[in-house]
């Protein structure tokens, strides 16, 4: 279990994993709560001399599956939010975009997980929020939020090292992996499983409506 979770991380302690994680962790497709976060450090920590380009490239990797997951709100326009939040978020992610400007919901990526950021990028897509500037902001508050963690790591990478490398770290980084697995598993669940429901009110039985109308007199046949 230890191996496989190393495995893991060194795949996206990587220049190219990084990107891939970044983009990834940008979509409602994928969720590693504190993944991408980890892999920015430990890149930042083995790559001193080059630790400057971990957050371009973290920040890069990020505003590509933002830009999908924008393009995707636009799509489905505000009645298709409800397929990719759930009921009793939509409303208060709803009025939050609306209430705060491009700017405000940028900033927004600030605050560290668990905060559910994806749904407000969404959001922001389906209720046509101003697109250069949400985006702006979004790439400077990346720069921000990566830049700090590349620096911590280069001021303490020694001790990070040797900590990530300790077993019950491995053991929580291998725990994060499985949880990582079992939401991601469980939003491809919620995003694809087929709407019945709506299909039934829409296609009502025609047997039921002519006796219905059978045992209804006033009605004409």
């Amino acid at each position: 279990m230890r191996s496989l979770s190393r495995a893991i991380l060194a795949t996206f302690a990587s220049p190219v994993g990084v990107v891939v994680l970044a983009a990834l962790d940008s979509t409602p497709f994928f969720s590693w709560p504190f993944g991408i976060d980890t892999v920015v450090i430990v890149l930042a920590a083995r790559r001193e001399t080059l630790a400057w380009i971990v957050p371009l490239l973290a920040t890069a990797g990020s505003l590509v599956g933002a830009s999908l997951t924008f393009w995707m709100g636009r799509q489905v326009g505000d009645k298709g939010l409800s397929r990719y939040i759930p009921a009793r978020r939509l409303n208060a992610v709803r009025d939050r975009v609306k209430d705060s400007g491009a700017i405000t919901l940028g900033v927004l990526d600030l605050i560290p997980p668990p905060f559910p950021f994806t749904p407000f990028v969404l959001a922001a897509g389906a209720l046509e929020v101003d697109t250069r500037l949400f985006f702006v902001t979004l790439a400077c508050a990346r720069l921000l939020r990566f830049g700090l963690e590349a620096a911590l790591a280069v001021r303490y990478g020694k001790a990070i090292l040797v900590w990530l490398e300790s077993q019950v770290v491995e053991d929580i980084v291998f725990g994060c992996i499985t949880l990582a697995a079992v939401l991601t598993a469980w939003s491809l669940f919620t995003l694809y499983r087929p709407k019945t429901s709506g299909l039934r009110s829409a296609h009502p039985d025609p047997r039921s409506t002519g006796r219905r109308r059978h045992l209804d007199p006033a009605r004409p046949a």
